[in-house]
């Protein structure tokens, strides 16, 4: 599989204070990829370095393709209607409007409103549209679904899915854990200008080991417990319970979730 993009020993400064520490990451072609970080970890900045709206200090960034980006902030002209901006969008790009794209995103559905007549979720659908007018190789979407209503959501993730089938590349930033393991293929975390992971999200759950979390429930109340050693844990809390004839109404088992195994990699990891 070819790198869609390479990045290598990247680095940049705001002053004194050193932002991002030589970050080498490879994105493969066809992938959907999230980069994530907790707030201040460089991740905003790593995103607008590849992306070309920022200078960096040193190293290297070599995109394999044409780019196409969904800013999480963009905003149009409050008077302007979706197809006008189609259309510019198409003339700069020297274009032709893919009139399919507009049908699976629902443009037709509001474009005879003024953009600030539009729902959050209407706007992040045409700003995705403009992302793609240029029929870009590679796609960044920075928090995508943002603000967007259950609907929106499975909307806007479906065509997701159905650009990757195309063969795009997609690069994803998003706080939404459950966004981010249901779409993406690998994901790196950055933590202090560094990256510390990258791989699959099975891959993050065999680094932090066999971490269990117990949710039980009980005539007392509930609680949470963390184990490494589910087997000994269970006989063991179930033994206490049962000496203190303390009835149990639910129990449940999982591995954690991937926000927990990104916090526990972002936030134990000494750079």
């Amino acid at each position: 599989m070819n790198d869609a993009i390479i990045v290598e020993g990247l680095e940049k400064s705001y002053g004194s204070h050193v932002v991002l520490k030589g970050i080498d990451l490879l994105v493969r072609s066809g992938e959907i990829f999230a980069l994530l970080g907790m707030n201040g970890a460089g991740k905003s900045t790593t995103l607008e370095c590849v992306e070309g709206l920022r200078s960096y200090d040193s190293g290297k960034v070599i995109i394999n393709g044409k780019t196409g980006i969904q800013l999480q902030s963009s905003s149009l002209p409050a008077f302007i209607k979706p197809m006008e901006a189609v259309k510019l969008f198409a003339k700069w790009n020297e274009t032709k409007i893919d009139s399919g794209m507009l049908e699976a995103l629902g443009i037709k559905e509001f474009e005879k409103n003024t953009y600030a007549h539009l729902s959050t979720g209407q706007k992040r659908r045409l700003h995705l549209v403009l992302a793609l007018i240029g029929s870009p190789d590679i796609l960044f979407l920075d928090e995508p679904t943002a603000g967007l209503d259950v609907e929106g959501r499975a909307l806007l993730h479906e065509q997701i899915r159905r650009l990757k089938g195309m063969g795009k590349t997609i690069i994803l930033s998003s706080h939404d854990m459950e966004e981010v393991e249901t779409l993406c293929d690998r994901i790196a975390i950055l933590n202090d200008g560094k990256i510390v992971f990258c791989g699959t999200a099975s891959e993050l759950t065999q680094k932090i080991g066999k971490k269990y979390v117990i949710h039980i429930k009980t005539q007392q109340g509930s609680s949470t417990i963390e184990t490494d050693n589910i087997e000994n844990e269970l006989l063991s809390l179930i033994g206490g319970l049962k000496q203190k004839g303390i009835g149990i109404l639910d129990l449940s088992v999982d591995r954690g979730t991937l926000e927990q195994h990104v916090i526990e990699v972002a936030g134990r990891v000494k750079i």
